[in-house]
């Protein structure tokens, strides 16, 4: 059996990596001579023979080297995901090394998406529709009512709100003896100090401004008592409350002998298109950063990693390299000697990986968690508070004029 041997003799060569992400860093170059002898020696060499070749080193360093990268610039796009939501990719060629300021765009847009909701922004249009009114009738047909308009309105609406327009101008109303303005004609006259006197009469024998204060006080009040339908809808049909021509109130309730179907008005809705909510809701994206697999990083530049990640990158390479020997080793799980055979430490190099690989990125993680913007500025408040504490033990100066 012609196991090969380590011999020693680490040499660099680019062909011995499969990616070569690194190759083109000095740094890598040497620090991979110096990993490979760092390995080994810490496996056993030379007092040990070791079954790894060089170019096996040299991939473990390099997987570190990513494995690294990819710890940190996940973390990162955590801290920043939201700040980044939306960046143009063509704009910056790759984020590994930028300073990235929190911004509230990604907040923006959903309080825009409230904002579409309650009518007051946001990508969907608010649309205006009116049904007329008649009395005694409390439902209407709106997908009816959507064929019927021009163009027609195809897929499905929702109403927000709703309006109440009354048929009658107030002017018409003030002149109407019978009408009653809205609070009964002799009550509403008085209130202007008209006496007795309804607005027939009224405007003969009183000044215009008194006649423009009554008119304002019937619209006023239509607006603030009949404006406020409230609504269902079920199936597409708008159910009304109260029931129009029918309720205290109401500009014009059915008189006797009079048919139900008399015209009261229109109520005026706003409403929007179901479509438009789920099409406003969705950017294609084009070109920008969507999510966390096309956010602009790349693999880390090493020459620019400093003595803290190299240090868990020469650690985590060594956890590598057991995992590899340990594979290696467990093709030959025994090897002959004279007059016996010898067991190889297959299953404890194994062990031994896992803890590591498990140790060191658990050790990594919980260093980027505790240098994350949210703990860091819990800790500045925390220093702030200690600090203020500290600070109210300390007596003022007493200050001799």
């Amino acid at each position: 059996m012609n196991v090969p041997i380590y011999d020693g003799q680490p040499i660099w060569n680019p062909n011995s990596v499969p990616f070569g992400f690194y190759n083109q860093y000095t740094d890598f170059q040497i620090d991979c001579v110096k990993v490979a002898e760092f390995v080994t020696i810490r496996l056993g060499y030379p007092l040990v023979d070791i079954e790894l070749q060089s170019g096996s080193i040299f991939t473990a360093f390099e997987e570190a080297i990513t494995t690294y990268g990819n710890e940190l610039y996940a973390y990162l796009v955590r801290d920043n995901l939201l700040s980044l939501e939306g960046l143009k990719i063509e704009d910056f060629v790759f984020l590994n090394n930028s300073i990235i300021t929190p911004n509230l765009s990604s907040v923006i847009r959903i309080a825009e998406e409230y904002g579409s909701e309650a009518g007051t922004g946001g990508n969907v249009t608010w649309y205006m529709g009116k049904v007329p009114l008649t009395s005694s009738v409390q439902d209407y047909d709106l997908k009816k009512w959507a064929k019927e308009q021009e163009p027609p309105i195809t897929g499905s609406i929702e109403i927000k709100r709703v309006f109440f327009e009354d048929p009658i101008p107030a002017s018409a109303r003030y002149l109407d003896p019978f009408d009653g303005f809205g609070f009964g004609g002799v009550a509403a006259a008085g209130l202007f100090e008209l006496g007795g006197f309804g607005g027939g009469m009224g405007y003969l024998m009183m000044p215009l401004n008194y006649d423009l204060q009554v008119i304002q006080q019937i619209e006023m009040n239509t607006q603030i008592r009949l404006s406020n339908y409230s609504f269902e809808m079920h199936n597409n049909v708008l159910r009304v409350f109260p029931v129009p021509g029918t309720s205290p109130g109401s500009n014009r309730a059915t008189l006797e002998g009079e048919s139900s179907g008399t015209f009261c008005g229109n109520m005026w809705f706003e409403y929007i298109k179901v479509d438009d909510r789920i099409s406003g809701s969705v950017d294609p994206a084009c070109g920008k950063a969507s999510n966390a697999s096309n956010l602009p990083y790349t693999n880390p530049n090493y020459d620019l990693i400093n003595s803290i990640g190299r240090q868990w990158i020469f650690e985590y390479t060594l956890a590598l390299c057991k995992e590899i020997l340990g594979y290696i080793r467990g093709k030959y799980s025994t090897l002959p000697i004279p007059n016996a055979d010898m067991t190889l430490n297959q299953a404890d190099l194994l062990a031994s990986a896992t803890a590591d690989k498990t140790a060191l990125l658990e050790r990594l993680r919980t260093y980027f968690d505790e240098t994350s913007r949210a703990a860091l500025l819990a800790r500045k408040a925390e220093e702030e508070e200690n600090i203020n504490r500290t600070l109210e033990g300390v007596p003022n100066y007493i200050y001799i004029g």
